[in-house]
């Protein structure tokens, strides 16, 4: 059975940093395209970076310059590293792994950006 648990959500002032983990088990994420997702209320959920399995890197306008990120074969674990963050970075991020065709999602982990 597949699972994804995000960890490393939180409070945060702008200007601070965070690290959002994604925990796979059930899958090897070696062989796995992965990605950062996040949703506002009110808005639908946008790509926020992505890596294929040739280790491709896509990151969105928006985070560009600021997130990365990565993939851990051995913890099998993708990670997301967000640094400057802004209060518009506010949201709950979800970790997404398409594994032989399927997709699947973690449960969302919320970011807060705010003094």
């Amino acid at each position: 059975q597949v699972q994804l648990v995000e960890s490393g959500g939180g409070l945060v002032q702008p200007g601070g940093s965070l690290r959002l983990s994604c925990a796979a088990s059930g899958l090897s994420v070696s062989i796995a395209d992965m990605g950062w997702y996040r949703q506002s209320p009110g808005r639908e959920r946008a790509l926020v970076a992505r890596i294929s399995r040739g280790g491709n890197i896509n990151y969105a306008d928006f985070v560009k310059g600021r997130f990365t990120i990565s993939g851990d074969a051995a913890e099998n674990t993708v990670y997301l590293q967000m640094n400057s963050l802004k209060p518009e970075d506010t949201a709950v991020y979800y970790c997404n792994i398409v594994y032989l065709g399927i997709d699947y999602w973690g449960q969302g982990t919320q970011v807060t950006v705010s003094s």
